[in-house]
C-alpha cells in the first residue's frame, strides 16, 4: 500500500483533509517510522485514538518479520546506544541496539527510555517491526511495554557492547572500543543547523584500521592518543564501516597504549570483493590494463571531479586544473579490481611530476604520451597495493595508500604453493 492510500483511508477514517495526512505521514516516513506507527501516531494528533491495531503476537527472536504485524518478545538486552535526532523538527534522543534470545538476535529502536540496561532480562510488548538494512527491527513506541523478567534469558552472545574494529559492522549502536587515533583533522561542514565543525580521521587497534567521525569533537581526541570510546555507533562510508561519536559517546584516555597492527592484511582480490568493502587491505597481483582518463587529467576546482573537454558534471564548463591520476585493472587470478592512485603515487611510478608530465605533453603534443608512459611502466607487471577498497553496482574500486613492485620470485612463490598443495594431498 503506498503513503497515498494510507493517507486516504486515515483521512477518511478521520474525517480530516488528506494532503494534511498525507504531509503528516510523510514527515514521519522520512525519519523512518514504522508505517503503522507512523499511522498511529497522526490518529492521535486528530484526536482519532490509536486505531482499530491487532493484538501483537508472541514471537521468538528468529521468527519476527516486518510483514508480521506488531509482536511481543523476550530476550536478553545485548547493548544499548543513545542519540539524538531531528523529529518532527525538534531534537529527539533514542536509545537503540540488540535484543537477543536462543533463536537469535536483532536490532531495536527505543523511542523513550523503558530503563533497561545491557543485561536485563525483559519481555517488550507490542513492539511494531520495520525493515533495516534489509534485515527487521523492533521498534518500541508510545504503545509499547517492557517488563522485567526475573528469570535470565539465555543468550549465545555476548553481552555488552565491547567490540574490536575488525567485529564492528554498519548499523551496530551502543558499542565500545579502545583505540589509538592515528590521524585527525577539523572540519567544517554543512550540518542540519548549519555550519558545525567535526574531526574525522583514522582509528587502530590490534585488529584493523577503520574511519571515525565524532560530531561532537573532544579535545582528548588528538593524533596519538590512545582512548576508549563508549557507546560508538557504526555507520557505512564509502563502502566500509566508519566510527561514529556522538554528544553521548564517553571518551576516556587509556592508562596503557593500544597495540596497533601496522600491517593491513592480505588478501585475495576475490575475498576482498566479497567481503563488500575494506578500509585496509593488500593485495598482490598483475597490472592488466591502464584505463581511459589515466595520466594527465583536468579536475573541477569546485568539486574535484575529472572533466572532460572542459566541461562538469555538477558545475558545468570550468577552467580545469591539471593532476594526475592511474587507474589500473589489477588481477591475482581470482577476481579484477580497478586500482585508483592519486597524484603523489602517480608521480612514482610515471618517474616525473606534474611538471614534467605537462612539458611532455606540450613537446608531444598529446596528453596521451603520459599515458603511454605509465602504462608502458605498469602493465604486465606483479605489484603490492594497499588500500581503501569499496564496492558498489559500479564495481570494485581501491584507492591505493601503497603501491610498489613485488619483490617475490613468482616462479618460487608458485613451487611453494604447489609444495603446499602435495602436503595437503599427502595428509589427506
Amino acid at each position: 500500500m503506498q503513503v497515498d492510500d494510507h493517507a486516504e483511508e486515515l483521512a477518511s477514517d478521520l474525517g480530516v483533509d488528506k494532503e494534511e495526512v498525507k504531509r503528516d505521514l510523510q514527515n514521519l516516513l522520512q525519519y523512518s517510522v514504522p508505517i503503522e506507527e507512523a499511522k498511529q501516531s497522526v490518529r492521535r494528533k486528530h484526536g482519532g485514538g490509536g486505531g482499530g491495531s491487532a493484538a501483537p503476537t508472541t514471537k521468538d527472536v528468529a521468527d519476527v518479520t516486518p510483514d508480521g504485524g506488531n509482536v511481543t518478545v523476550t530476550a536478553r538486552v545485548l547493548t544499548v546506544g543513545e542519540r539524538s535526532i531531528r523529529y518532527q523538527g525538534e531534537e529527539r534522543v533514542i536509545r537503540e541496539g540488540e535484543l537477543a534470545d536462543a533463536t537469535g538476535k536483532i536490532s531495536y529502536t527505543a523511542w523513550q527510555d523503558f530503563g533497561f540496561e545491557p543485561g536485563d532480562s525483559v519481555t517488550v510488548g507490542n513492539a511494531s517491526v520495520r525493515e533495516w538494512d534489509g534485515k527487521p527491527e523492533l521498534n518500541l513506541g508510545e504503545s509499547t511495554s517492557v517488563a522485567m523478567e526475573a528469570e535470565p534469558v539465555e543468550v549465545e552472545y555476548d553481552v555488552g557492547g565491547d567490540s574490536t574494529l575488525l567485529d564492528l559492522e554498519p548499523g551496530d549502536r551502543g558499542r565500545n572500543v579502545e583505540v589509538r587515533v592515528l590521524e585527525v583533522e577539523r572540519r567544517t561542514i554543512d550540518g542540519r543547523d548549519g555550519e558545525t565543525e567535526i574531526l574525522s580521521g583514522v582509528l587502530a587497534d590490534g585488529t584493523a584500521r577503520l574511519p571515525f567521525t565524532d560530531w561532537d569533537p573532544r579535545d582528548e581526541v588528538v593524533e596519538g592518543a590512545d582512548l576508549r570510546f563508549e557507546n560508538v555507533y557504526v555507520r557505512e562510508f564509502r563502502g566500509v564501516p566508519s566510527v561514529n561519536l556522538s554528544e553521548f559517546t564517553t571518551v576516556s584516555v587509556l592508562s596503557e597504549p593500544v597495540a596497533v597492527r601496522d600491517s593491513a592484511p592480505r588478501l585475495s582480490v576475490a575475498a576482498a570483493v566479497g567481503s563488500g568493502g575494506m578500509f585496509d587491505v593488500e593485495l598482490v597481483g598483475n597490472v592488466l590494463e591502464v584505463r581511459d582518463g589515466s595520466g594527465l587529467i583536468e579536475r573541477c576546482p569546485e568539486c574535484g571531479r575529472v572533466i572532460q573537454n572542459g566541461q562538469c558534471r555538477s558545475h558545468g564548463a570550468v577552467d580545469g586544473e591539471d593532476d594526475l591520476r592511474v587507474k589500473a585493472i589489477f588481477d591475482d587470478g581470482t577476481d579484477t579490481v580497478t586500482v585508483v592512485l592519486d597524484d603523489g603515487l602517480t608521480e612514482e611510478v610515471y618517474g616525473g611530476t606534474l611538471a614534467d608530465a605537462k612539458e611532455a605533453a606540450r613537446e608531444a603534443m598529446n596528453k596521451e604520451v603520459v599515458t603511454d608512459d605509465v602504462a608502458e611502466t605498469l602493465v604486465g607487471r606483479e605489484f603490492r597495493v594497499r588500500g581503501n577498497l569499496s564496492v558498489d553496482e559500479y564495481g570494485a574500486n581501491l584507492d591505493a595508500t601503497e603501491f610498489e613492485e613485488t619483490e617475490d620470485d613468482p616462479a618460487e612463490r608458485a613451487r611453494d604453493a604447489l609444495d603446499s598443495v602435495g602436503d595437503e594431498g599427502v595428509s589427506a
